[in-house]
């Protein structure tokens, strides 16, 4: 009892919203276990990354500043992907059937017209090079914040930020678990006419590529609609994109002139690009709202509970 009580106090909370997030996938694959083919599988994977999260926490506390410590913070980049894919091999057998009409209906009765389809009349190549490559960064945001605080040697800071952005993370998977959709590349829009209709100047088409890669749709793909990751609604990219530009206001890093300006075009690009509708963006934005408001509640009870540093945003 004493060794269990001893391994819990060495999580942070970033490790122990992992550990739960882990436990909820497993759970879920034992409800459905009939629908997913790979649940064993996932579930021995899941296994791992917690006895993996336990084992880095443990050598992170042996001494004050080592490899293990560094790791600590970035484990959650990979993992991050890692559970992206996972919830691709559960959601399509959990839940069949995507909302994309219901989306759409939103959208219209809001604006009483398509946005994806308006702002095709403002597409040219410089612009949509430009918009492709923000796009691109979304990824790289926080590690950009991560690096700023860390070479500014602010630990409290830095926890604090890694487990919004995990958290935030694993809101916006839930989201998808709730509201299936693919998006209006899909539904609105032919996906097969996306290079002629928005072609780029160098680097578009490759990054367009990446992307599509990342969400399970190689090129040559028949059936891009049926394979794709349901990872519209939320838009996480609005989430998370509004999440590292609060951080980095509200903390003052030098990268926040960076961070903001590249955050505000990257949340247009999502729409511009076909890759969400508005009401996703809305969604993103009242995710992102509760996860900041939980945040700091979550944050400071594990806080308390493990002897650590309380931190509050001025």
């Amino acid at each position: 009892m004493k060794f269990f009580k001893s391994s819990i106090r060495n999580l942070n909370i970033t490790d122990l919203s992992t550990i739960f997030f882990f436990i909820f996938l497993s759970i879920l694959n034992l409800i459905f276990y009939s629908k997913i083919e790979s649940w064993i599988i996932l579930i021995i994977i899941n296994i791992g990354v917690i006895t993996f999260v336990f084992t880095l926490a443990y050598l992170d506390k042996q001494k004050e500043k080592n490899i293990w410590k560094y790791l600590h913070y970035f484990y959650v980049v990979p993992l991050i992907l890692f559970i992206f894919k996972e919830i691709y091999l559960m959601l399509k057998p959990i839940r069949p059937n995507d909302f994309d009409r219901v989306l759409i209906s939103i959208d219209r009765f809001i604006f009483d017209f398509n946005p994806t389809q308006i702002l095709y009349k403002i597409a040219n190549p410089p612009l949509t090079e430009l918009l492709q490559i923000v796009y691109g960064t979304f990824y790289f945001l926080p590690i950009i914040l991560g690096i700023n605080l860390m070479m500014k040697n602010k630990w409290i800071e830095l926890d604090y930020s890694v487990f919004c952005v995990v958290y935030g993370f694993f809101l916006s998977y839930i989201g998808y678990f709730l509201v299936p959709a693919v998006g209006p590349r899909f539904t609105l829009h032919n996906f097969f006419k996306l290079d002629n209709e928005l072609p780029g100047l160098f680097v578009t088409g490759f990054l367009r590529e990446m992307t599509n890669l990342g969400e399970s749709i190689p090129n040559g793909t028949m059936n891009p609609a049926g394979l794709v990751q349901r990872d519209v609604f939320p838009s996480g990219h609005t989430q998370m994109t509004l999440i590292i530009m609060y951080l980095s206001a509200k903390l003052k890093v030098k990268t926040r002139y960076f961070l903001i300006p590249n955050g505000i075009l990257l949340i247009f690009a999502t729409v511009y690009l076909r890759y969400h509708y508005v009401v996703d963006l809305i969604g993103g934005f009242l995710f992102m709202i509760f996860t900041m408001w939980s945040a700091k509640f979550i944050f400071n009870w594990w806080q308390r509970y493990t002897n650590r540093q309380e931190f509050f945003l001025k």
